[in-house]
């Protein structure tokens, strides 16, 4: 986040794809999301239809990531195992919690893609030639 400057926070390639501060929003959404559905309830915190600066979204997404730490702090082999429902389904809260990852590189995958087109070396790239 800290790589990107306030005045591309609202950068998006084309109109039918979200910007950067939408998809930071929707990640931060999506901790929740998963995080709280391997905890056995739901939350819904919105941030992306309401958090618009790169303050207010900076701070959820920490927020967000923080939520889903202590989750997976407080999970146990034999907790990890145990099934909870999830979209109607049935996974594991190990599963949910290794979905949660693969959809937050999904999206950074399109904020390195946004970080190119505006000449930005993502952090994951840093310092490889």
């Amino acid at each position: 986040m800290d790589k990107i400057p306030d005045n591309l926070w609202s950068f998006q390639p084309t109109t039918d794809v979200r910007t950067v501060g939408q998809l930071f929003a929707h990640i931060a959404d999506g901790q929740y999301e998963f995080c709280s559905s391997a905890e056995g309830k739901q939350i819904d915190k919105g941030i992306e239809k309401t958090a618009k600066t790169k303050a207010e979204i900076s701070a959820a997404v920490k927020e967000a990531f923080a939520y889903c730490d202590a989750e997976f702090a407080k999970m146990t082999d034999a907790s990890a195992a145990e099934p909870v429902s999830f979209f109607g389904r049935q996974l594991t809260r190990l599963s949910i919690m290794d979905f949660n990852t693969a959809h937050t590189m999904e999206h950074y995958g399109n904020l390195v893609t946004y970080m190119r087109i505006k000449g930005i070396v993502p952090p994951s790239s840093e310092g490889q030639k």
